[in-house]
């Protein structure tokens, strides 16, 4: 197995969106924003070569926006998927499998473009197949008001009608399982939005956690740093709490899709909780 950090893309949100109820003064430590009040964005994929099966987990914004629409999330860098892919090797067609750990347009946009004459729309990987799962699907299909506006018809609908969608098995009663189809651990929480999924990948003896919305960076590492976006702010806390402990007990390595200057952290206990540990490149675990 190969694993590759695939960056999609880079945009800017409200650093206190990000950080919910902590002060400024606090988050700014670790997450400066500029004079707009916005902090840097990332959106690092993460490819996972395994045999004959390429596996891409998330795929960022895509392109087929309006310039209206990014222009609220002022994009910045050169960074795309395309061109990520290509310096590793690889082209779209190539990808087997999308997983998508869950339908908020900055994680599954890449999944669906324009086609040829811009005249609707088709996917952008045409030989994959696409990975949610039941429960989740129908939360974004049937979006609350608070969610809605992240859950865009133009990326979940094309995945419908394409054919290509498929759900992961999941037993009721697991928060986290093995998955049969993609051969990798999947957690499941709910804070952010309903049965997000949280890949737990075994490589070369050690376990690299994408993690996705339950830790966007580095900086959300204290408990009470929870996201202005979460639907369930105290259930999060209480995932968070959970997953850092197992993380810091077993010496898990955080991959973080959002944090645009940290690839993958480790944490550990502390008498303050757990806490920042070592940070690593990608290069440094993945080779």
């Amino acid at each position: 197995m190969n694993l590759y950090p695939i960056k999609a893309g880079n945009f800017k949100l409200d650093g206190g969106a990000m950080f919910g109820v902590v002060p400024k003064v606090l988050w700014n430590k670790t997450n400066p924003a500029d004079e707009k009040n916005l902090i840097d964005i990332a959106s690092r994929c993460l490819l996972i070569e395994d045999g004959d099966r390429l596996i891409l987990i998330d795929s960022g914004m895509g392109d087929k926006q309006s310039e209206k629409f990014f222009s609220h999330y002022s994009l910045w860098g050169s960074d795309s998927l395309d061109a990520s892919l290509k310096e590793k090797g690889f082209h779209r067609d190539d990808i087997t499998d999308v997983f998508i750990t869950h339908l908020h347009f900055d994680h599954c946009g890449g999944v669906v473009q324009w086609n040829d004459t811009r005249t609707g729309y088709e996917l952008a990987f045409k030989n994959a197949r696409i990975w949610s799962n039941e429960e989740h699907w129908q939360w974004a299909i049937a979006p609350n008001k608070r969610e809605k506006a992240s859950f865009l018809s133009e990326n979940i609908v094309p995945i419908q009608e394409s054919g290509q969608l498929n759900f992961i098995s999941r037993s009721a009663d697991a928060a986290f399982q093995k998955s049969s189809e993609l051969g990798f651990g999947v957690l499941f929480v709910n804070g952010h939005t309903e049965k997000q999924m949280i890949p737990h990948i075994e490589h070369k003896g050690k376990t690299i956690v994408f993690m996705a919305d339950l830790l966007p960076t580095a900086g959300h590492i204290p408990l009470p740093y929870v996201m202005g976006y979460d639907t369930r702010p105290l259930l999060t806390l209480d995932e968070k709490k959970l997953f850092l402990d197992s993380a810091a007990t077993n010496g898990w390595y955080l991959f973080l899709e959002h944090d645009a200057h940290n690839e993958i952290i480790t944490v550990q206990h502390t008498q303050k909780g757990v806490r920042l540990k070592e940070v690593f490149t990608c290069n440094e675990i993945f080779n």
